[in-house]
């Protein structure tokens, strides 16, 4: 071993046995052994012996420059790291201290890999999608950089060959304006192209935009007429849940009156500096009010976040009350009637915010949970429309449901289609929910759900596999409360025959568009301020590649995907009058 120098005796260190001295012909293996066992050897020879054997596995592996160029690329797509992280000084002398034969790569090198990387795992997504038999659910959404850039994101949702509920990013590229209904139409269309699946679309969710009808619109026609859209585009359309249930709940929001401001300027007052927090936090242990859970403030046009605050704030009543005693400058305490009001408000909310829940608490949901969780919330508001407790209660219910059934007046159809095809549920279930929320026109309903079914399967063999199916047993909720939906259908294939194919169809539409928002979050940390001038097409390869990769990362209840940072291009039109909202 180089620097080391010790003259080695056999005939001191008493080796009896004969070994080959041809070192190139025989190696040092058989030696290098016996040094380890030796009792006769002394320590300092055991520890050259390691160190020996050590050094010659590093020099013995050969580093493949190639692989760590790949690696290198892996990481800068997967961890958000900038292009220049190969040409950072330290990075450079670990990869020489690797491998002293590794030639130092520049950022336009990397750049490269991380394309033709990109290119490579495209090439792959798209054997993969053309491979599977069923149709591919859409989501899109408009986003604007801090660049003030336009980008668009296109979402395909299917079920694979693996049964497994796939959500991969098709494009997430440039949209210069304008931002009209027919630009993004062309848009998406010449997505599908380039993908090769234009005949193959199902449904495309979007959220309320104003130019998101006159787009879906144009899609559905060229598809129809061009492609062929299975029951003529009757499906195609699906409005985001996230969005309208939003602006459901901000009608109701509007007849609140003044608690509501009262608590959230008392929130904000609070959170305004670190020596009111501190000094609040001295009020909460005066009045024996628990500081486990911080205040927080709501942004106004989320109504989730405002019953968030709402929650929380409540528990700060007394602490509130010590603060307008000893704070002169502090006058929004509300009063006892007011906290009450917020308190019949956060109740009110509480079921919506559950329900919202169930959808994120999942990162993409079959579609046979939605039918009947819109069900309960139509119930709900029918309950608080006649509570008999509290006006305001009484209308912010009315206001909320007079929006509700102009949004989902047809949410029915589409939902119920997914809620027969769970095995829990099938039509007893589906008929007792029309029944509850109106009995005169369940009948209608349910007959308006037989013939969507007859129209997507013609053939006789097909209509007796629903028949088959709908006779069968059903499966008790409560034995097969986490059942996967998807595995049942798997499992009754050969029984079911193509109708199967159906349930890949109906039971992979998303109804929110969170899938488009997580990626926006991703690319308002990719796309900072100190990195806002990347080309669009890095922008795509690194996004779209980190996302079949590693797929989505999505917090708690959607948080990551909120996208606090995130600018929507597009103005929200709630109404027929062109109010925003």
């Amino acid at each position: 071993m180089r620097g080391h120098h010790y003259k080695f005796n056999p005939q001191k260190h008493k080796i009896k046995n004969d070994y080959p001295d041809n070192a190139e012909r025989n190696g040092t293996s058989t030696l290098r052994r016996h040094l380890v066992i030796c009792k006769g050897m002394p320590s300092k020879f055991i520890e050259m012996s390691e160190m020996l054997a050590q050094d010659e596995m590093i020099i013995a592996k050969k580093i493949d420059g190639m692989m760590v160029r790949k690696f290198l690329a892996m990481a800068i797509i997967e961890h958000d790291l900038p292009f220049s992280f190969v040409e950072y000084k330290r990075v450079r002398q670990l990869l020489k201290y690797m491998n002293p034969d590794f030639n130092p790569i520049s950022r336009n090198t990397i750049v490269a890999d991380v394309l033709r990387l990109h290119q490579g795992q495209k090439e792959k997504l798209k054997r993969e999608i053309a491979s599977i038999s069923n149709r591919i659910c859409l989501t899109a959404d408009v986003w604007r950089s801090i660049a003030i850039e336009g980008y668009i994101c296109i979402t395909g949702h299917y079920v694979d060959n693996s049964w497994k509920l796939n959500s991969k990013i098709l494009s997430f590229s440039a949209m210069p304006p304008p931002h009209s209904g027919n630009e993004l139409a062309k848009k998406v269309l010449d997505c599908l192209k380039d993908w090769g699946i234009e005949k193959k679309i199902f449904s495309l969710t979007l959220d309320n935009a104003s130019a998101n009808d006159t787009m879906q619109s144009i899609l559905k026609d060229q598809l129809c007429l061009q492609y062929g859209l299975l029951c003529d585009g009757k499906f195609f359309h699906v409005r985001c849940y996230a969005h309208i249930l939003n602006l459901i709940v901000q009608e109701g929001l509007k007849v609140v009156d003044s608690a509501l401001y009262k608590i959230r300027e008392s929130v904000k007052y609070v959170k305004w500096s670190e020596g009111r927090m501190k000094m609040f936090k001295e009020y909460c242990e005066q009045v024996g009010v628990e500081t486990g859970t911080g205040l927080h403030l709501d942004i106004p046009t989320r109504w989730n976040s405002t019953y968030t605050m709402l929650k929380v704030a409540i528990k700060y009543e007394r602490a509130f009350s010590s603060l307008q005693l000893l704070d002169r400058s502090y006058k929004y305490n509300p009063s006892s009637q007011e906290w009450q009001r917020g308190e019949k408000i956060c109740d009110f909310l509480e079921p919506f915010y559950e329900i919202t829940n169930l959808f994120f608490g999942s990162k993409y949901p079959t579609s046979n949970l939605y039918f009947f969780q819109v069900w309960r919330i139509e119930c709900l508001l029918k309950d608080y429309m006649t509570n008999g407790e509290d006006e305001m209660i009484e209308s912010m219910a009315n206001n909320m449901k007079e929006k509700f059934d102009k949004y989902w007046e047809e949410y029915n159809i589409t939902f119920a289609l997914a809620a027969v095809l769970d095995p829990r549920m099938k039509l007893e279930l589906l008929e007792f929910a029309y029944n509850e929320v109106d009995p005169t026109n369940s009948k209608e309903k349910i007959d308006i759900v037989f013939k969507a079914y007859e129209r997507r399967t013609a053939a006789q063999e097909e209509r007796s596999a629903l028949e088959i199916y709908l006779d069968d047993k059903r499966l008790e909720m409560n034995e097969f409360d986490d059942i996967d939906v998807l595995q049942f259908w798997k499992n009754h294939k050969q029984r079911y025959g193509n109708l199967t194919q159906m349930a890949c169809d109906i039971l992979s539409i998303p109804i929110t568009t969170v899938a488009s928002e997580s990626s926006f979050s991703i690319g308002s940390r990719l796309l900072n301020k100190y990195r806002s001038r990347l080309c669009s097409s890095n922008v795509e390869a690194l996004i779209c590649t980190r996302n079949w990769l590693i797929g989505y990362e999505i917090g708690v209840n959607g948080e990551e995907c909120d996208g606090e940072d995130n600018d929507h291009i597009e103005v929200v039109v709630d109404d027929d009058t062109g109010k925003n909202t």
